[in-house]
């Protein structure tokens, strides 16, 4: 894998391909019969987690409070803002929040993770008692906020320590209700198991090497995903 203070192909190949499952998901809204939008879409989230690990791992262990990490956490705080009425125009029965918010969170989790300061430590002590508490109101509750920092993990260690993210992102997919309550189904197995695949999925496409130029993924990311609900909803 490309060292990790320099633009990584394979980053911003994980970032498209979270957006492609991200709306492969939300596709359902327009074909409520295509179940199998719903497996793959248990690609995004993980993804989306495994890219926000590796923009912490690129950061110098300590160095926190600079300028490139005060505007990541300022766009995180403000697309949390943005993407909350798209997203419930379009799924008018929800009881979470967006994705935002979570990853948000998870982000903070990672930087406690990941600089081992005392006031990082409290930081992540601190985001990890409100994860616990606001769980239910959290898309993919606690464990979807504590799969930053399962990744962040798996990409210090070696072979095989990709089965943390692996069963974190199970974790937080059983955060949905029906699946708790249907484990036996085809297609609660089958969501499990594309969870489950998805960290070795991602963090081999991040360690691969590329030799064709990938369309960097840059802050207009920020902006697909409230754009993306808005466009289905109208659709839809």
């Amino acid at each position: 894998m490309p060292p990790f203070n320099q633009r990584s192909a394979g980053l911003d190949l994980v970032k498209w391909l979270a957006m492609v499952t991200m709306v492969a998901d939300h596709l359902r809204f327009i074909w409520p019969s295509a179940e199998w939008l719903f497996v793959v879409g248990r690609l995004a989230f993980p993804l989306f987690c495994l890219a926000i690990a590796a923009n912490v791992a690129r950061s110098v262990v300590g160095q926190v409070f600079t300028t490139a990490n005060g505007r990541y956490l300022g766009w995180m705080l403000v697309f949390s803002v943005l993407s909350e009425w798209p997203y419930h125009v379009l799924d008018v029965g929800t009881r979470t929040f967006s994705i935002m918010p979570t990853l948000t969170l998870g982000l903070l989790l990672a930087w406690g993770v990941h600089h081992r300061t005392r006031r990082m430590r409290l930081l992540a002590l601190g985001t990890l008692l409100v994860s616990l508490l606001a769980s239910d109101v959290l898309m993919y509750g606690w464990p979807g906020v504590a799969l930053p920092s399962a990744f962040l993990l798996a990409l210090r260690g070696g072979r095989g320590t990709w089965l943390v993210p692996g069963f974190v992102a199970v974790m937080a997919n059983l955060s949905n209700d029906w699946l708790r309550v249907n484990l036996g189904e085809p297609i609660t197995l089958m969501t499990m198991t594309a969870a489950l695949l998805s960290a070795p999925l991602g963090i081999g496409i991040l360690r691969g090497q590329y030799s064709l130029r990938i369309w960097r993924v840059g802050r207009w990311g920020y902006g697909f995903y409230p754009l993306h609900l808005m466009l289905i909803k109208c659709v839809s």
